[in-house]
């Protein structure tokens, strides 16, 4: 979310009818607002799923105002998730000290409590103080015990989606993003990650918009939690890794730079300190599986948000090119895993950002070498 846009005037924006009459109806509970009706619309940029607005209210002290958040829900997107689960989930991490309040809710969004915090740019997920901060809270996250059954969605959630990206797609988009082989490579993924038994609540979504620091206590908040989920824990580590390649505040938010993917050493850093935030020292042993780990859920993240990419593009009105997106993450699939997998199932030619298709099957010996290297340099270095 991040970055804000100069205020409007309430009338001129999209503000549901019956989320202003709740607004005014909170606003006239504070002595300090003189005018309930006088409230400021910002609209706030980032978000990809909702439209979300800072809404404000001058009060009787000079310079100071109340604030609150409204989140309208994008259309169409009951696709990815279930909303009253979601709705569940965020009540019951709210009463866990974990998120904003719930202050309201009106037919297709909610208002919630503003945290006086400030958002995380792209920039500080490279931070490394700001990157153990993040460990540790992930790790807090991941520990959450939610009501219900503790099951892993990542799989069903990957074929469901995947389902509706092959009944939204034209024949024109599919054939270039290989939909028809993203079947079997959920299958092949599944079953290569079978032995991962390190499962917890997994946030799913942890990009830099989606956490905020309170700058005098330095205490990491988490907030929008609509993927949230049950899932391998080095899933969502993995995910939030894929995140640093990502700056949604720029002219062209959908571009990738995988150059900004974190290096080993980095990545090293963190899950230490993820497995280390509880309490005792983890082996050498244990973060090199955890990192054995993640960068093969790396594979999954990009699944998932390429199909999120494709079914977006048909059902979400935000400006963002959804389809190019997509492309990119079913890109570095097909590049990513020759390495990562070795030689598991088949890989098809790779489209490329001009449209051009390059063999994976030529990267494939060079980045499996580069493997191996790398694999040996760090046995060296810890001998």
């Amino acid at each position: 979310m991040g970055a804000v846009e100069n205020p409007v005037d309430n009338k001129e924006y999209r503000i549901p009818g019956e989320a202003k009459e709740i607004l005014k109806s909170l606003a006239s509970k504070w002595e300090d607002v003189a005018d309930a009706s006088s409230l400021q619309v910002i609209p706030l940029k980032g978000a990809m799923t909702n439209e979300v607005f800072q809404i404000k209210w001058p009060t009787k002290t000079e310079n100071v105002s109340h604030k609150v958040l409204v989140r309208i829900y994008g259309e169409g997107v009951e696709v990815f998730f279930d909303r009253e689960n979601e709705i569940h989930t965020f009540e019951f991490i709210s009463k866990q000290g974990q998120g904003p309040r719930l202050l309201g809710r009106f037919s297709n969004g909610r208002i919630e409590e503003f945290i006086h915090a400030r958002t995380l740019s792209a920039s500080d997920l490279r931070d490394p103080d700001m990157s153990a901060l993040i460990a540790a809270k992930m790790k807090e996250f991941h520990g959450l015990e939610m009501p219900g059954p503790k099951n892993i969605s990542l799989w069903d959630r990957l074929r469901n989606w995947l389902e509706t990206a092959k009944r939204l797609c034209t024949p024109e988009e599919a054939k270039p993003l290989r939909l028809d082989s993203i079947e079997e490579e959920i299958s092949l993924l599944e079953k290569e990650l079978s032995g991962d038994r390190s499962i917890g609540f997994c946030h799913n979504d942890l990009q830099y918009g989606n956490i905020m620091i309170d700058e005098k206590t330095r205490v990491i908040t988490i907030i929008d939690y609509e993927y949230a989920s049950y899932n391998p824990i080095a899933f969502d580590i993995a995910n939030h890794f894929c995140e640093m390649t990502a700056d949604y505040h720029t002219d062209t938010p959908h571009i990738l730079d995988y150059s900004k993917y974190p290096g080993l050493d980095e990545r090293q850093r963190f899950l230490h300190v993820y497995l280390s935030s509880s309490g005792g020292q983890p082996s050498d042993n244990e973060v090199e599986q955890l990192l054995e780990n993640v960068e093969k859920y790396k594979l999954a993240s990009h699944l998932f948000w390429g199909l999120w990419g494709i079914i977006s593009e048909h059902v979400n009105e935000i400006d963002f090119d959804y389809m190019e997106y997509a492309r990119q993450r079913f890109e570095q699939y097909w590049l990513r895993k020759p390495a990562l997998l070795g030689s598991l199932g088949t890989t098809p030619d790779v489209v490329s950002a001009d449209g051009t298709e390059e063999a994976a099957e030529k990267t494939s010996s060079k980045q499996t070498g580069l493997f191996k290297k790398l694999k040996k340099y760090v046995s060296l270095a810890r001998k």
